[in-house]
């Protein structure tokens, strides 16, 4: 549906306004964040009121991902720059149809520099209705092809203003935000759980490879004049984060895996030993990440459009597509095409890992990464990665979760800053010198297969088609919704079926 179809098509009792008609008749305004000498990078602190950034910005919510703040006093000074429930937040540059609608969680918050706010009075418009509008992708397309500069689109109030707006019955707008609100907020709470899952996994690798915490317990067990019982319970402690007193009961009423916990528990040293990456558990490996590499080779872009040479239709993965995949976008990768003898060496299989290995900023490293699961790639079909990132094939799938997961960790301790040089204005991950050096502890093949049993479900359901599921559910009502092909009744059955 092009944006002059929902006009065409909408029902004779509907109006049509402009964002800025309908902004300055409730009382409302669109405005910029502050810029320019209003604030600067130095005016951001690690304790005070969140403000809101482009990169913040998502359809369905606000994220609170490496969000910048600003000082009580800046907040004071810059007070007409706050944000609450209801209002617009937009990006002015980049991905400018990109928008998010203010919840209670960020009211006070402020407008960031390189975001524009719209404001509207909710008494004349729901505010869950106008998002969801404004969502449309007809209404994205508008948007971008009025946008301002053909590299970087660029958004400013006149623009925003002059948006036109179709505005449906009070009944029917009310409608429209239920449906649109319910399932936005599945896929919300959809996302949160899955970064719940992955933050356990994460834990879980970082107790047993990192921390070593199994092994500790154990120790401090003996140390303190125990018996090896005493060492396995504490070890059993340590893994399944319950006390003897929870063990217990979990001994009787689920012995089948009480048993397992234990098995798992007794393969865990009770002693450490000295290595090239310090203290390890007795009888692990310090190897070097380039060992458990069975290839790596860089990526591709191909081309947009086939040709004689460029003949095999693939999803490329970027840098920028690695995070959202985990958040359970991944509709923004590219379909290329690419000549089939540099699929045939560049196509990724479970296991497989994506890194970036070019770009960044100087506030993000390069260096982010995507551990690959069957499921993921049966969704997205053929891929292989962009030209500015690198695909790692490990020696096996278990180890490539393992590697994954030591991406994940060390990147969000920041440490790939240390594989990181300039050239050229462009960051590059100094690859040849991190396969050599950078160390991991690994245990033998019955203590990794324990520690599969345990983290990959967890992969696996982050990666499930449930976010994907709901997000096309969504975008194949918002047409339908906004251009009021829906009625009442249907739309209200709508509703009942996505309770």
């Amino acid at each position: 549906m092009s944006f002059e179809d929902i006009f065409y098509n909408i029902p004779s009792h509907w109006g049509i306004t402009t964002l800025g008609e309908l902004a300055k008749a409730s009382g409302g305004d669109i405005q910029t964040g502050p810029f320019g000498s209003q604030l600067h990078a130095s005016d951001y602190v690690d304790h005070g009121i969140p403000s809101i950034m482009p990169k913040n910005i998502t359809v369905d919510a606000i994220t609170t991902d490496d969000i910048a703040r600003v000082s009580v006093k800046d907040v004071e000074r810059l007070s007409k720059y706050k944000v609450h429930v209801g209002d617009i937040v937009y990006s002015r540059r980049g991905d400018v149809e990109k928008c998010a609608r203010v919840t209670e969680k960020e009211d006070g918050w402020l407008c960031g520099t390189g975001c524009l706010r719209v404001r509207v009075n909710s008494n004349e418009v729901s505010t869950e209705y106008l998002h969801a509008y404004l969502c449309h992708p007809s209404v994205r397309e508008w948007i971008v092809r009025h946008a301002v500069g053909a590299t970087m689109p660029n958004l400013n109030t006149s623009i925003l203003s002059s948006l036109p707006v179709v505005i449906p019955s009070k009944d029917e707008m009310a409608v429209i935000s239920s449906i649109w609100l319910t399932v936005s907020s599945k896929i919300e709470l959809n996302k949160q759980i899955n970064q719940t899952l992955e933050q356990m996994a994460q834990a879980i690798f970082k107790s047993w490879f990192v921390d070593f915490e199994p092994v500790k317990a154990k120790m401090a067990a003996l140390e303190a004049g125990g018996s090896e019982e005493d060492a396995l319970n504490a070890a059993m402690q340590a893994i399944s984060g319950k006390d003897q007193g929870q063990l217990a009961r979990f001994k009787t009423e689920q012995p089948e895996q009480y048993n397992e916990l234990r098995t798992t528990a007794e393969l865990f040293p009770s002693a450490m030993q000295d290595s090239e990456l310090g203290e390890i558990p007795e009888g692990w490996n310090a190897l070097p990440f380039g060992e458990l590499l069975e290839k790596t080779i860089g990526g591709d872009w191909g081309k947009e459009q086939p040709d004689e040479k460029h003949t095999e239709k693939v999803k490329i993965l970027r840098g920028t597509d690695l995070p959202n995949i985990y958040l359970g976008n991944d509709k923004k990768v590219p379909t290329r095409y690419v000549e089939p003898k540099k699929l045939k060496s560049r196509k990724l299989r479970p296991g497989d890992i994506v890194i970036e290995v070019s770009g960044g900023s100087k506030d993000q490293p390069t260096g982010r990464s995507l551990f690959l699961t069957k499921d993921f790639l049966n969704r997205l079909g053929v891929c292989e990665p962009a030209s500015f990132c690198r695909l790692f094939r490990p020696i096996n799938e278990s180890i490539g979760l393992i590697l994954g997961l030591h991406l994940r960790q060390i990147y969000s301790e920041g440490k790939t800053w240390q594989y990181q040089n300039q050239s050229t204005g462009i960051s590059n991950f100094q690859t040849k010198v991190f396969l050599e050096n950078e160390l991991l502890a690994l245990p033998d093949e019955d203590l990794i297969s324990s520690f599969i049993k345990l983290a990959l479900p967890l992969i696996d359901k982050v990666y499930s088609n449930e976010s994907i599921t709901l997000s096309d559910l969504r975008d194949a009502l918002l047409p339908r919704l906004i251009s009021g092909e829906l009625n009442i009744a249907s739309l209200e059955q709508e509703m009942e079926s996505c309770s």
